[in-house]
C-alpha cells in the first residue's frame, strides 16, 4: 500500500509539472522539487518503523551499534546523492549531476572503511580460533 501511494504522489507531481509547463513554465522545477520533497519524507516516515526492528535485532544479536550507524551513515549517503543528482540532471545539468555521483562515491568509500576494518578484525578471530 505504501508503494502505491508513493506512485500516487509521483504521478501527480509529474501531470502537475505537465500542466505547469504549458502555462508557467518557471514553476516546474518548484513543482518537482516539491514532489520530490513529499515522496523522500512519506517514504522516510515508513523508515523509521524498520529503524525500530533493526534497533531491536541488533540488541538481540550483538552486533556493534557503530557497525549498524555506519550502514545507515552509508544508505542515507547515497540516497541523497541520487536525489540530488536526479533533481539536478532534471534541470539539465548532467556535467554537474555526474560530479555529484563520482563525489558520493568516494564518499562512500570512505565511510565504508570502518565496516572493512571490522570485518577484517573479525575474520582474524575466526582464524585464530582454528
Amino acid at each position: 500500500m505504501y508503494v502505491f501511494r508513493l506512485c500516487c504522489i509521483a504521478i501527480i507531481t509529474a501531470v502537475s509539472a505537465f500542466i505547469l509547463k504549458s502555462h508557467k513554465s518557471e514553476l516546474v522545477p518548484l513543482c518537482l522539487t516539491a514532489g520530490g520533497i513529499i515522496i523522500f519524507l512519506y517514504a522516510f516516515d515508513y523508515l523509521t518503523q524498520s529503524v525500530e526492528f533493526i534497533k531491536k535485532f541488533t540488541q538481540g544479536t550483538g552486533i556493534d551499534n557503530e557497525i549498524i550507524r555506519t550502514i545507515f551513515k552509508i544508505m542515507g549517503i547515497g540516497f541523497m546523492v541520487e536525489l540530488t543528482a536526479s533533481s539536478v540532471k532534471e534541470l539539465g545539468f548532467d556535467g554537474v549531476a555526474d560530479k555529484l555521483v563520482l563525489c558520493g562515491k568516494i564518499i562512500l568509500f570512505v565511510v565504508s572503511i570502518p565496516i572493512l576494518s571490522s570485518t577484517y578484525n573479525i575474520i582474524v578471530s575466526l582464524i585464530n580460533l582454528v
